[in-house]
């Protein structure tokens, strides 16, 4: 897939743990939603308004600064481990944080 700038890749797990799946259904939205939820929409507020200085940023200067990109790539990371961990298909809880792992 030459071309397109972001490549997603999930592991095939071996095995799955039992316990854990029904835990995260029946659980999964207070022990993950809530931390995460409300770490998450407080990060995503701010990359909103991030993101619309970038965009004046981009308008005038063509370029997208690197802090205001990586602070974007880290939220978008760290929300696609906690979709992912919901999903059940991860069993890893995913980390407080979007720095590569």
């Amino acid at each position: 897939m030459a071309g397109y700038p972001v490549e997603l890749k999930v592991d095939y797990p071996e095995k799955l743990s039992r316990g854990l799946a029904v835990l995260k259904f029946f659980l999964g939205s207070i022990y993950v939603g809530i931390p995460h939820g409300i770490c998450l929409w407080v990060y995503g507020i701010a990359v909103g308004i991030v993101t619309f200085i970038a965009m004046w940023i981009i308008l005038f200067t063509a370029k997208y600064p690197k802090g205001m990109y990586d602070f974007v790539v880290r939220y978008m990371r760290w929300s696609i481990r906690v979709t992912a961990y919901m999903s059940l298909l991860r069993d890893e809880y995913p980390p407080f944080h979007g720095r590569e792992s």
